[in-house]
């Protein structure tokens, strides 16, 4: 902590010092949550919760992200308030009674959303499971991802995030995680899932993947896995994609090869029946990613689908934002 102004040291003291907010870092600390969240568990009104959540944001102890009318609230990992509060809760006795009692209701709150999100998946599940049978092994596409994704990385970014199925399978290679997905209820699953595999260390937003809101130029790696296909405009969402990109990050597209099944367009929103390799290897130069390697993935069978999965790395940070 050596070369920190005694001001910024008690103005996040001064905001954490209270037993609401300290308890509502504690919650925080163990992966995002809503305001309903943070009512249902510490018993207290939507109004004093979110004035607690001002000053601790204020002072920069906490960060919030809008998704639709809701609102999530994650911990600030960088600078002075995330240091001081990263070394604050490690303090914290886990067997704290108070404590105790809030990780005892944040687990009945993760259960009801775990109810929740099973809900919308066996909606649902009858048109994934029909795009599934169609594909080559979800097995053999995820180890070639695995082979892919370097350890150590300080963000990942997940675009179109979807069921957050990547930042999962990835979750021991990096130190933060970001999805974006366009889908309300996909992000509630989505986090459901999160929690349950406890996966603390990913945050979920909702955004576009045309203007992801992620810093230019400070992923690691980023991954577009089964998105390009559902856009209008692909080539834009792989720009954008390099933009976030650091020179010498990796960027990873998966989607389907050219096709012919109509009933997924009709049935299944898709925009584009697959993309050849030249047509994404082509996007990727064209935003300043170097090709790198392309693995085609399924059978070749009548009826099933082929997975391609192209590789590349940032040679360059385009200086400007792409308007969608």
């Amino acid at each position: 902590m050596a070369g920190v102004r005694l001001d910024e040291i008690l103005a996040v003291l001064r905001a954490a010092g209270e037993p609401t907010r300290l308890r509502i870092l504690s919650l925080l600390s163990r992966g995002e949550r809503s305001v309903k969240d943070l009512t249902d568990i510490l018993g207290q009104s939507q109004p004093r919760i979110s004035r607690h959540l001002k000053l601790l944001g204020d002072a920069g102890l906490v960060e919030r992200h809008p998704e639709g009318t809701w609102a999530f609230f994650r911990l600030v990992e960088r600078g002075i308030g995330g240091r001081l509060v990263s070394e604050m809760i490690a303090m914290s006795d886990p067997d704290d009674t108070v404590l105790r009692r809030d990780i005892e209701r944040l687990e009945a709150v993760r259960e009801a959303h775990a109810t929740l999100a099973g809900r919308y998946f066996s909606a649902n599940a009858a048109k994934w499971d029909e795009i599934r049978s169609l594909q080559a092994p979800e097995k053999e596409v995820e180890a070639r991802i695995e082979a892919l994704v370097p350890r150590d990385l300080d963000l990942l970014v997940d675009l179109g995030t979807g069921t957050a199925r990547m930042l999962e399978l990835l979750a021991d290679r990096y130190r933060r995680g970001v999805g974006i997905d366009l889908s309300q209820d996909m992000l509630h699953y989505a986090r459901s899932r999160l929690d349950s595999a406890g996966v603390r260390h990913a945050q979920l937003r909702q955004g576009d993947v045309y203007n992801p809101q992620v810093d230019a130029g400070s992923a690691d790696v980023i991954i577009l896995h089964q998105v390009l296909h559902f856009l209008d405009n692909p080539a834009l969402a792989v720009r954008e994609a390099a933009r976030l990109l650091k020179p010498g990050g990796i960027a990873i597209v998966v989607d389907l090869a050219p096709h012919d099944m109509e009933q997924l367009r009709e049935n299944h929103a898709h925009r584009r029946l697959g993309f050849n390799r030249e047509q994404i290897n082509g996007w990727l130069e064209e935003a300043g990613i170097a090709p790198g390697e392309t693995f085609d993935i399924g059978s070749g069978e009548p009826g099933k689908l082929t997975v391609t999965i192209w590789s590349g790395r940032g040679i360059a940070v385009p200086d400007t934002t792409v308007a969608a």
